[in-house]
């Protein structure tokens, strides 16, 4: 674990509601970590009391800085925006007074703040548009001091352009000549004086990267961006490769060999791990057994152990366009744990009787063995529903029967999920097309068809049931909470759809339930507002999280759910494995709910940064594949409308772009909030939430990671 891992997760101990004074040693015990780094946590606590973050109170226990339950001082996170002010959001287990929403800091008052720092602001009395305002009066813990940029060269002084909008204004770095730059490079630069509105910034260059463009150099600049783990410590690949070694076929005592059993797994082409098989009867009085076989990662990895250390670090695997960071070494992930077709492999199965009508009737869970049948592609899957007498001999029998049976056992738990309030949303994943040289050649929409939403009803009807079974034990564990969304949320997208043209009751709606949200989507279907409806629920809820509450999956409609069904990709279904190993020996381990606490915040957190690392890089491939294009053109959909400009996706190739109002040169716009659009003072001329345009890339700006259409003509509404 890091010092700033560390540092994290000691500050979620400490600041949950509850928490009592304890000493470093008790702190260390809480986190999980061995008695070794009892004293690494003792430093860590020690710079967080320098920083103010925390402090010693009576016999040396640590608690919170009194500042924080003062009146009129907030300690919370900051984000700057583009225009130089920011907001602030306070943070957990702050004092009683605090905002419940963010607070607004003005520009002249962000200091040297930067995105992602935790700050104390001091609130203002005044009580603007945009809510409490303040002023950030110190920073308390920087996110980061490394940032990635490119090297320029302005006015005889060497800097760096920081990439995106963090900073405004490049940072001066002295003399660079050690290391030959030429303006373009894409550099790492340690901070060493942050900027502030009336000073510019100052640092050092401390690793290049490479020329701009060069083939790589991209998604360096993302891993060093996101601080994401290239390679293993030695210690973890030397317990891998003896886990390697010590592996054979045999299926040991107190394990169910399945072998027997038809099995197969479903995954995307180009997967590389396999963590899930299924396995399906259909009995003669119309009642289903369906197996879900989850590779038993816990058996190679123990608790504290140098991989465990390493996945936990990790968190999860980070899916990028062009390479896989995983969360255990390959030896591990793609070969022991993997359920790799015709090969023994140990799992965790769980077995779910359904009645007729898909109601769960009993279910069990065993440590077992499996051989898969056959390793199938969701294309694979999706040509064999399409026509299934065409496969029958390519896969056989058994399995053309065994994917009918999922097909119609899939359908039938998919229309009760809906029932009890479940909600569909979809945003399509955008994956970009490489050459063998890693260029881009193009982008496409991973479409989620039949196939996908199979395995998907199997996984999540596995992970339900594990959930339940250590709820009825009374286990804690960690659970994937899903958290209603707040009321002005609510209220703000019923304002948003009462005023589109979807075919339900026009006007004002009530959106306070999940089947309210589910007409609206059912509404959208196959709409030219579709998207932006699916992007206006999604803005709406909150993002789902690890932890121990019993707080429910709000848009699952599950009381109870946890991540069981990957834990080759993700730390927190290993520790749900873990206790289901407890459960079959018939004990309840010991829990430390604030450890669990910390635990989840952290998980939680790596999950956020895999995904922003991933969605980052895709933009990046697709602005350089689009930098060469410049006035190329193509059919694109409105996304958004802002009283700026237009956001609109290509159609054919998914890159999304701003139409600056300024550019619509033909006639006057104005902002219509009631129907968000843009209307022209001319008749006819009026931008709308799913019009179909055609668009020229117009500027590419890869520091800033921004793309800019123009409108070049009209196509006829989409209906």
């Amino acid at each position: 674990m890091s010092e700033s891992d560390l540092e994290q997760a000691i500050l979620g101990l400490v600041q949950q509601p509850g928490y009592r004074p304890v000493k470093p040693r008790v702190l260390a015990q809480r986190l999980g970590l061995a008695k070794a780094q009892a004293a690494e946590v003792k430093r860590a606590v020690k710079r967080l009391v320098a920083r103010g973050q925390l402090t010693y109170g009576s016999s040396h226990l640590v608690e919170l800085p009194r500042a924080r339950s003062q009146a009129g001082r907030v300690v919370g996170v900051f984000r700057r925006a583009e225009a130089g002010h920011g907001f602030v959001r306070p943070q957990r287990g702050a004092a009683d007074d605090t905002p419940p929403r963010d607070i607004y800091i003005p520009a002249e008052k962000t200091g040297d703040a930067a995105t992602g720092d935790t700050v104390a602001v001091r609130l203002s009395r005044s009580r603007g548009d945009l809510g409490p305002r303040g002023e950030i009066v110190e920073v308390l813990q920087r996110e980061t001091h490394r940032f990635v940029g490119s090297y320029v060269e302005t006015g005889g002084n060497a800097a760096v352009r920081i990439d995106g909008s963090v900073f405004v204004a490049p940072v001066f770095v002295g003399d660079p000549s050690a290391f030959g730059l030429r303006p373009g490079d894409k550099v790492v630069v340690e901070m060493v004086r942050f900027p502030t509105a009336w000073r510019a910034g100052e640092g050092v260059v401390v690793e290049v990267l490479g020329p701009r463009g060069r083939p790589g150099v991209d998604t360096l600049t993302i891993l060093r961006e996101f601080d994401l783990p290239e390679s293993f410590p030695e210690d973890a690949l030397d317990e891998a490769r003896r886990q390697a070694e010590a592996f054979d076929e045999t299926i040991p005592p107190g394990r169910l060999d399945l072998t027997g059993l038809t099995t197969i797994t479903i995954d995307p082409a180009d997967a590389r791990d396999f963590d899930d098989a299924v396995s399906l009867e259909r009995e003669e009085d119309g009642r289903w057994r369906l197996g879900v076989h989850i590779a038993d990662v816990a058996h190679f990895v123990r608790p504290n152990s140098a991989l465990d250390r390493e996945a936990r670090h990790r968190g999860t695997s980070v899916y990028l366009p062009d390479r896989v960071l995983p969360m255990l070494p390959e030896a591990i992930s793609n070969a022991l744990a993997s359920l790799q077709p015709n090969k023994v492999r140990y799992t965790k199965t769980v077995f779910i009787e359904f009645d007729a009508d898909g109601l769960p009737i009993h279910a069990e869970v065993h440590r077992s063995a499996i051989r898969s049948r056959k390793r199938l592609t969701y294309e694979q899957v999706d040509a064999f529903l399409e026509d299934p007498d065409a496969w029958r001999r390519k896969l056989g029998a058994t399995v053309c029967d065994l994917l009918g049976r999922m097909r119609d056992l899939a359908r039938i738990l998919r229309r009760r999920r809906i029932a009890r309030g479940a909600l569909e949303m979809s945003i399509p994943e955008v994956k970009v097309d490489l050459d063998r040289q890693g260029r881009v050649t193009g982008a496409h929409v991973v479409a989620q068809t039949e196939s996908y939403q199979i395995i998907e009803e199997f996984m999540l009807a596995a992970n339900e049931t594990v959930a339940g079974l250590l709820c009825d034990r009374g286990f804690d564990f960690l659970r994937r909470i899903h958290r209603p969304p707040a009321p002005r949320k609510l209220k703000a997208l019923a304002e948003f759809v009462a005023e589109l043209p979807l075919p339900g009751r026009p006007g004002a709606r009530r959106l306070d339930s999940r089947f309210a949200l589910q007409r609206i989507l059912a509404e959208a279907a196959g709409r030219p507002e579709e998207r932006a409806v699916h992007l206006a629920v999604l803005r709406s809820m909150q993002r789902a999280v690890y932890g121990p509450e019993e707080e429910g999956h709000y848009a699952l409609a599950s009381p109870c759910y946890c991540h069981f069904t990957s834990p080759i990709r993700r730390y927190p279904d290993l520790t749900i494995h873990r206790l289901v190993d407890a459960l079959l020996a018939g004990r309840k381990p010991q829990a430390d709910r604030a450890a669990l606490v910390a635990l989840g915040e952290h998980c939680s957190q790596r999950e956020q940064r895999a995904e922003s690392a991933e969605r980052e890089l895709t933009k990046l491939k697709l602005l350089w594949y689009l930098n060469d294009r410049i006035g190329e053109e193509m059919d694109a959909v409105i996304t958004g409308v802002e009283p700026f400009g237009l956001f609109a996706q290509g159609i054919h190739l998914p890159a999304e772009g701003l139409i600056h109002v300024d550019s619509l040169a033909d006639d006057f716009y104005h902002y219509d909030r009631t129907t968000h659009s843009l209307a022209g003072h001319r008749s006819g001329n009026t931008f709308r939430l799913g019009d179909v345009i055609r668009v020229a890339v117009a500027h590419v700006d890869l520091d800033r990671r921004e793309l800019d259409f123009r409108v070049v003509g009209r196509r006829a509404r989409r209906r």
